[in-house]
């Protein structure tokens, strides 16, 4: 078949799966071909006693000629009254479908485009984590974060939870007055003595990227357009650490073009936020395990900022495409910390990536390694592997290859400028490309979309940086003590990519090396979360006595999915470890979020 017959066929494809789309959404009950959320406001008391959020959502439709019904998502909400123009509407919960909830079904006056919800959340809504003073960072006042990707958001808010609907919203959030609400939206910078916090987002956005934190916030400016919140101890902290964000920005704008944000603020959440951040516009949500106090983990915030674009601008329409945000914003990630960083530095992130990818594909099933997902009838959350993130950034970086960098800067910047607040399927994508790139006939995309494991044409990496560090662990392995590394090698001068690959390339290590590495580079006292996770990795392989303590405060310290899952997964390995994993697995369930609950429990098991 020659490349333009496939697109013809595929461009019929692509409309039989839209109008199939119109139908019947992945992932959620709503019928947006039928009546659509346009706006939503919110009308909430956060209740920290009952560890409920109490009120009401207010919709504003788009109703097609002759709908009857509006069809919401909803899972553990309590729905108390629905109404319009004053009457009350009719309405039904449909039967619990797992992870998606059950469907709201709204019977809706003859006229009218507005629909108010009386509700309150479940004090186990999956999306909402309710932290005790204990708890926190400072130990003095409760706080409150909520994570609504990928399905969560129907867990507080009655919604259209998918991300091919897009929506306005506005808030009005009641708190205890010692506290301060936040929220992807515009946001106060300092409390008031009300305690009632109203806030805005007047561009569109999907549901999985509405945001609530309340807690004992302080906000410090980093520039022009952009600052830090976080609980009063840790600001000091987390100022210096971002001290570059403005000029990610720039360099953001300078490659594909305007923020159309407003503002970029990061919230420094407590440490049981389940990832390591999270893209909601305006306001990223971010893990503290990045304060490694050498600047050296920002690539993180480089990664949530290019949300801006990929993800939150040009939105995957299903989790099946999610790849169109991820792997995308892997790649515009690279682009910023090259700008900023330099060529050296991306490459050894790039390597790092192509490592892991590598890794992970061996573990995953032939069908879960294809970019083009296939999630139906499960969690979205089963999706969010390196596949999408890693696999889809190196595709990417082949296009740039193959077409050369400046057109395919060119062709970006166009992508997000035409679908600007708007969703995207992987195949739409394609038809896009076929059109409006040239040269599109030369990409090996159908190998790197619908097929599994990596094409033989994967864009090579190579990293001088880390190849020295390759012939370090030769020179550890082959005799050298670990002194004599530090000194041959100027150890002191690595970063913490550098000592990431220098642990994962290390074989099963015997206890008097383990001895020897922990004297001479202090690895058991790291305060460095990504070269403490490694460190660990060798601790559990070699039962290493003085590290064990240390396993147990970083499992119990920290809720982030990325560290948990490796390290109970290598736990469980031994009878031995198993035991282990559940002693402290018992003790640090309560206070993960229920994002990585859901994984570990999977692993360990669910504690009595």
């Amino acid at each position: 078949m020659n490349s333009k017959s496939f697109f013809v066929l595929l461009a019929a494809f692509v409309l039989n799966a839209q109008v199939s789309q119109a139908q019947k959404l992945p992932h959620s009950c709503a019928r947006p071909d039928q009546v659509a959320v346009k706006h939503l406001h919110l009308d909430l008391k956060v209740d920290f006693d009952a560890k409920q959020l109490v009120g009401s959502a207010t919709l504003k439709l788009d109703r097609k000629d002759g709908a009857t019904e509006l069809r919401l998502d909803t899972n553990g909400l309590k729905i108390t009254k629905i109404s319009a123009g004053g009457a009350d509407l009719k309405w039904e919960l449909g039967e619990h479908m797992s992870s998606l909830g059950k469907a709201l079904t709204i019977a809706l006056p003859e006229s009218g485009d507005e629909v108010t919800i009386e509700y309150s959340t479940s004090p186990g809504a999956e999306a909402v984590q309710w932290l005790s003073p204990e708890q926190t960072t400072d130990k003095v006042h409760p706080f409150l974060f909520t994570q609504s990707q990928a399905i969560l958001a129907r867990t507080w808010v009655p919604c259209q939870d998918t991300p091919a609907v897009r929506m306005t919203y506005s808030a009005k959030i009641s708190v205890p007055p010692a506290l301060m609400a936040v929220m992807s939206a515009s946001n106060p910078q300092e409390k008031n003595d009300t305690g009632v916090y109203e806030f805005e987002m007047k561009q569109p956005i999907p549901s999985y990227l509405l945001a609530l934190a309340v807690g004992d916030l302080k906000f410090q400016s980093l520039g022009p357009r952009s600052g830090v919140y976080s609980e009063p101890s840790v600001l000091k902290r987390a100022v210096y650490e971002l001290h570059d964000t403005e000029k990610m920005i720039s360099a953001a704008e300078e490659l594909y073009g305007p923020y159309r944000w407003d503002r970029y603020d990061v919230i420094f959440l407590p440490s049981s936020f389940p990832f390591g951040g999270m893209e909601n516009p305006r306001l990223t949500f971010a893990t503290p395990t990045i304060l490694a106090g050498d600047r050296s983990l920002v690539a993180l915030i480089a990664h949530e900022l290019a949300h801006s674009w990929s993800g939150n601008l040009v939105t995957n329409a299903t989790w099946d495409d999610f790849w169109l945000n991820e792997g995308f914003t892997v790649y515009f990630e690279q682009r910023i910390m090259e700008s900023i960083y330099g060529r050296k530095y991306s490459e050894m992130l790039a390597r790092l990536s192509l490592d892991g990818l590598k890794e992970e594909i061996a573990e995953l099933k032939a069908r879960d390694q294809w970019l083009k997902l296939s999630l139906t009838g499960r969690n979205p959350d089963d999706g969010m592997t390196s596949i999408a993130y890693d696999k889809g950034y190196f595709f990417l970086r082949k296009c740039e290859e193959v077409i050369g960098r400046e057109k395919w800067d060119a062709f970006l910047k166009g992508y997000f400028d035409k679908f600007a607040f708007k969703s995207m399927t992987t195949e739409s994508f394609i038809e896009y490309v076929d059109a409006n790139l040239e040269g599109a006939d030369k990409l090996n995309y159908k190998q790197w979309i619908y097929a599994e494991g990596l094409p033989a044409d994967c864009p090579v990496v190579e990293t001088e940086e880390l190849a020295n560090v390759e012939k370090a662990c030769e020179a550890y392995i082959g005799g050298k003590s670990a002194s004599e590394i530090a000194s041959s090698f100027e150890t002191q001068k690595w970063t913490t990519h550098h000592w990431n690959h220098f642990l994962r390339e290390l074989p099963k290590l015997s206890t008097k090396q383990m001895d020897e590495l922990d004297a001479e580079f202090q690895f058991t006292q790291s305060g460095n979360s990504e070269i403490t996770h490694d460190w660990l990795t060798h601790v559990i392989g070699t039962q290493y006595e003085p590290g064990l303590a240390k396993l147990d405060s970083f499992l119990t310290g920290q809720g982030r999915r990325k560290f948990l899952q490796p390290l109970y997964t290598k736990l469980v390995e031994t009878e031995q470890g198993k035991q282990l994993a559940k002693q402290i697995y018992a003790k640090a369930r309560g206070g993960y979020h229920a994002v990585s609950r859901q994984t570990i429990d999977g692993i360990v098991g669910v504690p009595e």
